[in-house]
């Protein structure tokens, strides 16, 4: 075989392709590594061996596909999420941007817009466009909100099929009121996914968008185990709907998406949930303490229902990413202007960037 010398440029790629940038996120090999949100914390010892248990089973029959409907799953997760829900109105695929996926074949495509209020998620935008759907931004104000009537507004203006509304905010750490899903939701035509990525580590009184599912067949509520249940490795998200909605994902799902082992992993760990998320009020405390900190340091931390915190008054947010990098810290520098945004890990991992930092400076 000779080498190969084509560029991107040389295929035949889909016009609206043309000049995109895949996602991605550094990787390297730092101790610290602080920059994509995930649980840092590993998965508990017994758990895991529980988890292995049920991957043992289920590997003896792997020469079979596995079970098309992942109805035990499914079943797993409704029970998870409460509110009276049934395996029925549960979708699942790999990780929530999957799930997504679906949502976007099944209700964008080409003709079809869907829409966001910016800054938000960077994959919506790619999901979209990849099938072939236009993306839309709306606004927000200069605080990452959004009120009722300004987000109904901008959907009326739009008419979009598909709206996307991140909840808390990634990567701002925003909470969304369920007065703005419902004036929203009000205002559309199309669909409105609420992605919940984060929901475990807001208030314990806060309300989710899943209270409002009922007699409401355009909206869906998507969730991912990769966060609080620290499984992203394993690639499962999930949704809740209308029973109607779930069927318009199956057809454009592929034959048997999700692998036995898969299936597997997801429900053990969903039968060890209390164990799974007992990290979460130690994250959301070395989140607060990263706040208090970076105010200290004056720097200005956004409010976060996240495990991660997006602070401003950075004055060169290049040059600070690469003064951490070189220090073992890696963060996210997600575009903001004057911002950069760290993940909650641990309370060593949360130290040593605290620490870090401080040894750049202050931000005055």
């Amino acid at each position: 075989m000779g080498r190969v010398t084509a560029s991107l440029d040389d295929l035949p790629l889909r016009d609206d392709l043309r000049g995109l940038t895949p996602y991605g996120a550094p990787q390297a090999p730092l101790p610290i590594a602080l920059n994509v949100n995930e649980n840092t914390h590993p998965v508990p010892d017994a758990v895991a061996s529980d988890i292995l248990d049920d991957i043992a089973v289920a590997i003896r029959d792997v020469n079979r596909y596995p079970d098309r409907e992942f109805t035990t799953l499914r079943e797993g997760f409704a029970d998870y999420l409460g509110h009276g829900l049934t395996a029925e109105q549960i979708w699942a695929g790999n990780g929530s941007n999957e799930v997504l996926q679906h949502i976007l074949q099944a209700f964008g495509g080409p003709g079809r817009t869907a829409f966001g209020f910016a800054p938000t998620y960077s994959m919506y935008p790619l999901i979209a466009q990849g099938t072939g759907a236009r993306w839309v931004t709306g606004t927000r104000e200069s605080d990452y909100t959004i009120t009722p009537e300004e987000a109904a507004e901008q959907v009326r203006a739009v008419d979009p099929d598909v709206i996307l509304l991140c909840s808390p905010n990634n990567p701002t750490g925003t909470p969304l009121g369920l007065d703005v899903v419902e004036a929203v939701y009000d205002a559309a035509r199309g669909v409105v996914i609420v992605d919940e990525a984060y929901q475990e580590f807001a208030p314990r009184d806060a309300a989710s968008a899943l209270t409002l599912l009922e007699g409401r067949s355009r909206l869906a509520v998507s969730r991912t185990m990769s966060k609080a249940f620290a499984f992203a490795g394993a690639r499962v998200g999930y949704l809740a709907a209308d029973p109607a909605f779930i069927d318009a994902l199956r057809l454009v799902r592929l034959p048997y998406h999700l692998s036995a082992l898969t299936q597997a992993a997801a429900i053990a760990a969903l039968r060890n949930a209390d164990v799974m998320l007992s990290m979460v009020d130690e994250i959301i405390e070395q989140r607060d303490r990263i706040s208090a900190t970076l105010e200290a340091l004056g720097y200005t931390p956004h409010e976060s229902w996240s495990n991660f915190v997006l602070f401003g008054g950075v004055r060169d947010p290049k040059t600070v990413w690469q003064q951490l990098y070189d220090q073992g810290v890696l963060i996210r520098d997600v575009g903001i202007p004057g911002h950069l945004r760290v993940t909650a890990g641990t309370e060593a991992e949360t130290t040593a960037f605290l620490d870090a930092l401080a040894s750049i400076g202050s931000a005055s």
